[in-house]
């Protein structure tokens, strides 16, 4: 969508944006600005003592109250409105002019092909607990998302392919646990808002919006390996050896 826009709608948006920034200052006090302020303010210090309950506590809070002073700001309101006016008008455009692209095989001959309906180890889930089986199991690469809950997902139990085996997560809030044979090369990829990271012995206590990357010495070059890519909005992640 932002690719078609042109750079006089773009210069408009942000013209107007500012000047409903102002007019809230101006006219308003500050309106939600100050209660933005204060509630970051909060949240960094909840976030600082996270480890404690009451840190826990004010951190989510803050966090509430951050969420609601920033979409109660005039600017915000308008850039949203906008931005969905905007989308509404591209969609419509690619609607209308539709490619239909369609392959030219020799003789004209189509083959069909033969495919086979696979059941997911795992199936998307919003609001629940998933793991593996505790008995043994057939690999499926796993290529998930979810809201809230933990993902466990124990790979003593099955038996993975000769090339590479996929782990991919995408989540909101809950932990990942993933237990990996010690004869397995392993590759991570880990991006995440609020959190902490336990991987084969690393450790990264307090993860704020950053992405790790690690892979075992041998992963480019050995047999079985298994890629995970993970994405927590909050919560941990613990990758270990059994």
């Amino acid at each position: 969508m932002f690719k078609r826009l042109t750079t006089d709608t773009f210069n408009w948006i942000l013209i107007i944006g500012v000047v409903l920034f102002i007019f809230e200052i101006a006219f308003f006090y500050g309106g939600s600005i100050v209660s933005a302020l204060f509630s970051g303010l909060f949240l960094y210090i909840g976030w600082k003592y996270f480890n404690k309950l009451w840190g826990k506590i004010f951190f989510w809070l803050s966090l509430v109250s951050l969420v609601f002073a920033v979409f109660n700001l005039l600017a915000v309101r308008f850039l949203i409105i906008a931005s969905i006016v905007l989308f509404i008008i591209n969609y419509s455009k690619t609607k209308k002019h539709v490619d239909h692209l369609e392959p030219i095989l020799p003789g004209g001959e189509i083959r069909q092909e033969t495919l086979m309906e696979m059941k997911p180890l795992f199936d998307h889930k919003m609001f629940d607990d998933q793991k593996t089986e505790e008995t043994a199991y057939q690999w499926r690469d796993v290529n998930i998302h979810g809201a809230f809950g933990d993902r466990v997902i124990d790979l003593s139990n099955t038996v993975l392919p000769n090339d590479t085996a996929v782990i991919s997560i995408r989540h909101i809030v809950g932990n990942i646990e993933i237990y990996v044979p010690y004869e397995v090369e392993v590759s991570i990829s880990h991006s995440s808002v609020f959190g902490r990271v336990h991987i084969l012995g690393k450790h990264h206590w307090k993860l704020m919006n950053k992405t790790v990357l690690y892979q075992t010495k041998d992963y480019d070059s050995a047999h079985p390996r298994v890629k995970i890519v993970t994405s927590l909005f909050s919560g941990d992640l613990e990758v270990k050896r059994v």
